[in-house]
């Protein structure tokens, strides 16, 4: 059984694409600047997957 759904990796790979390019931001409305981290940009992916409905295993932080 996978892991995540496709709509998942998905999300993921467009962040992870915004990532590399320099336009990913974070913060509400993108006002805490740039994301610099890799680890940081997965889970900006996988936050906004499980806002869309996407099947996302919970965080191990909550």
């Amino acid at each position: 059984m996978a892991k995540y759904s496709k709509k998942a990796q998905n999300k993921v790979e467009k962040v992870m694409r915004e990532f590399k390019e320099g336009s990913l931001k974070s913060g509400k409305a993108g006002h805490g600047g740039k994301v610099k981290s890799r680890k940081q940009a997965i889970a900006i992916g996988l936050s906004e997957a499980r806002k869309s409905g996407a099947k996302v295993p919970k965080s191990p932080n909550k």
